[in-house]
């Protein structure tokens, strides 16, 4: 598998991640649906983002070996985090569909990469 589609799943599984635990937040839940989070799936959006936080670690430790790639995934959730709260305030109808693509995609990416 490139180095690029690697790095790639890595980012899409943080941004996912990060966008879930944004949406977890009654603030950005009614930013994006126009209501609060019912708290079921409160706790939902925030075991999945944790879920897929801690799974993009293993794309980083692939690539880079265990000391780089835990400093390379710390990178990741910067940037995971910089483009959901940057997405949030200027797409919010569009940042669910986003995250759904790129974590589907990247959870594809990371499938491949584990069974290869």
């Amino acid at each position: 598998m490139s180095y690029a589609i690697i790095v790639l799943t890595a980012l899409g599984l943080c941004f996912t991640g990060m966008t879930a635990l944004s949406l977890a937040i009654d603030r950005h839940h009614r930013q994006v649906y126009g209501g609060d989070a019912p708290p079921r799936k409160r706790r939902l959006l925030r075991a999945v983002g944790t879920l897929l936080l801690a799974l993009a670690i293993i794309p980083s430790v692939v690539l880079w070996g265990a000391g780089a790639g835990f400093v390379a995934w710390l990178g990741m959730l910067t940037i995971g985090a910089l483009l959901a709260a940057g997405l949030l305030p200027y797409w919010p109808a569009r940042v669910a569909p986003l995250a759904t693509a790129a974590g589907a995609l990247s959870l594809a990416g990371l499938a491949g990469l584990v069974w290869s």
